[in-house]
């Protein structure tokens, strides 16, 4: 690089950005003084490995000034996100965690589980680890304090109470049968609970037991003494209940090249989740400097600020402790304090988040190492010379021709590489003709790889025939891509997996291949996956082109019926996210309408 662009770096706040000659983002940091962190990148004797490597590639730096160090955070946190750079620790995990909702807008406020942004009014607890916990807690919730959990418009809709008073777990404020401040009284011991306070509640159930034991209500002593228990009980479940405070616990595990971060959520002294992320961590980076990198990725761009702890734990030291707490108690407008603690209750949340995070480590290298077995049985079954260290499968999905997408999955002897996953929309070809997509999608995946002189796989495979097959063979011929093995895969009789064929491009011509299931295995999983990446996307564009209903495309499913089930479900998301008994309980849908409603929003 130039020495006098060296020179004119701000000497401000911000973040910069280092790019190779392709013009690709390598590496994202932020700096309190933009000059004095970036002079270092560029003397003499520089130790760390990772900096030696990074600088090799880097023929360009582009800064951006802010006000503060805090916007630097995260503005890079951001941008890290966005960008995913091939050098910073990257959060891959960001997939939407289930809360409990309760909609205190509502004067009989409901129950239920919630994802995504929280843009409706009312109150969210969370987040949970998974959907099942969540239910299993409502479903607690529901027996104990008798919430209704049913959707607005049914609510409205009701005439006489539903099953749900029936079998005691609601108490039908539809029609009246509790009064605003009696099921208020119930709401208000919903929120304790889901804020960890259970022993307020145990000990104004044991007062109120005790006042009808007085009063010689016998009967409704028994029901305040059947929730205390039903409540001790659920506390006994608790993996963990000591100690007080909101506490965060964060534990980093790394080893044979994967990074394993557990996340406790502790709430009042109660385990109340655990998160587990598999962050990418360059090589020679330290763990106290992935974790750097990870904490304001995880709590600055997570949605989930009403449930933000008092204190963070972690099991490694941070270089820039007191710059992160600012940074997010500046952008949260809640202080949080960073330590690295071993005694008392924290060392042993510490040790509970450890053990939780070398088991998951210990799970994905155990999957590592069976596809390292695989790709070793699919050398020796295809009698290759060499190791085969990439797999990219491509397929086609489309309805009748319509919203035709291809995928591309990448497979290598350490798992799925889902970060070179590709889509592509293939147009201007006639609707249906699987051969010009498959044309179409090799083509442009084949030149920008040849473009960007990107690695080649060692196995291109193609789901489907001769015909597909053969029209590969051509498009890698004219790309003058000789050193691949061309391989494609068929369902056989009865779509089963044990009789699919396999195909091999040779001298020419397609020739079939004997084959042990051992060495197909990983084959099948590459399609399947290659298949579960096309038709997702494919199902997305669909939904996405779609002006009209979906359920109008559904034969069997008129005006009435549409209005029966949006009515019985309270909307369409509700109807995509039911099972088949369920839509088969609307009045006027028969279990074969059930499945075929079903299938439109799940697939087979």
């Amino acid at each position: 690089m130039n020495s006098n662009k060296i020179k004119s770096f701000p000497t401000q706040p911000g973040v910069y950005v280092m790019y190779n000659d392709a013009g690709k983002i390598l590496y994202v940091g932020k700096a309190k003084n933009l000059y004095n962190r970036l002079k270092t990148y560029f003397q003499k004797n520089v130790s760390s490995l990772k900096t030696k490597a990074l600088m090799s590639h880097v023929t360009d730096i582009k800064t951006t000034i802010t006000e503060t160090e805090n916007e630097a955070l995260l503005l890079e946190a951001n941008l890290i996100k966005q960008y995913a750079p091939k050098y910073n620790v990257l959060l891959r995990d960001d997939k939407s965690y289930p809360y409990i909702y309760l909609s205190t807008q509502d004067v009989f406020p409901r129950l239920d589980v919630y994802r995504g942004p929280r843009k409706k009014m009312g109150e969210y607890y969370g987040p949970f680890a998974s959907a099942s916990i969540v239910r299993e807690t409502i479903t607690f919730l529901q027996k104990m304090f008798k919430l209704r959990q049913c959707s607005d418009s049914f609510f409205r809709h009701r005439s006489r109470p539903c099953l749900q008073y029936q079998i005691n777990r609601c108490t039908a404020p539809c029609v009246n049968k509790i009064n605003q401040k009696d099921y208020a009284k119930q709401v208000e011991q919903v929120r304790l609970f889901l804020q960890g306070k259970s022993e307020v509640i145990v000990a104004d159930l044991t007062d109120k037991m005790q006042i009808a034991a007085k009063k010689q209500e016998y009967e409704r002593a028994a029901f305040f003494r059947d929730q205390i228990v039903q409540l001790r009980q659920i506390q006994n479940q608790q993996t963990m209940s000591v100690g007080e405070g909101d506490v965060d616990v964060l534990a980093i595990i790394h080893e044979q090249s994967i990074a394993v971060v557990c996340v406790l959520q502790i709430r009042s002294g109660k385990l109340l989740s655990k998160k587990i992320f598999q962050p990418d961590v360059p090589k020679s980076v330290s763990l106290g400097e992935a974790l750097e990198q990870f904490i304001p990725q995880y709590y600055l761009l997570l949605t989930h600020y009403d449930s933000l702890p008092s204190k963070v734990v972690l099991n490694e030291t941070v270089p820039n402790k007191t710059w992160l707490e600012n940074a997010l108690m500046s952008a949260l407008k809640h202080k949080i304090q960073i330590t690295q603690s071993t005694r008392g209750y924290q060392g042993k949340w510490l040790k509970l988040a450890a053990i939780n995070a070398k088991y998951s480590l210990q799970q994905e290298l155990l999957e590592k190492d069976s596809f390292s077995e695989q790709f070793s049985a699919l050398q020796k079954m295809l009698q290759l010379p060499a190791e085969v260290n990439r797999i990219e499968c491509f397929d086609v999905s489309h309805t009748l021709g319509e919203s035709t997408v291809a995928s591309c999955v990448v497979c290598t002897p350490e798992g799925a590489l889902k970060s070179d996953y590709r889509r592509y929309n293939i147009k201007d070809i006639t609707g249906g003709d699987d051969y010009a997509s498959i044309k179409q999608v090799l083509t442009r995946r084949y030149k920008k790889v040849i473009e960007n002189k990107a690695v080649l796989p060692d196995v291109i495979l193609i789901d489907g025939g001769k015909g597909q097959i053969k029209v590969a063979a051509e498009v890698l011929a004219e790309l003058n891509i000789t050193q691949v093995l061309l391989l494609s895969i068929y369902k056989g009789d009865q779509r089963k997996a044990k009789n699919d064929r396999l195909l091999s491009w040779q001298e020419g011509q397609s020739v079939s291949l004997h084959f042990n299931h051992e060495g197909m295995r990983v084959l099948q999983f590459v399609r399947d996956e290659a298949h579960r990446f096309a038709i997702t996307a494919h199902r997305a564009q669909q939904v996405k082109k779609r002006t009209t209903s979906v359920l109008e495309t559904i034969p069997g499913v008129g005006p009435k019926r549409r209005r029966q089930l949006l009515a019985h479900f309270g909307g369409l998301q509700r109807l995509k996210s039911a099972s088949r008994d369920e839509i088969a309980r609307v009045e006027g849908i028969s279990d074969a309408l059930a499945s075929a409603i079903y299938k439109e929003f799940h697939g087979d």
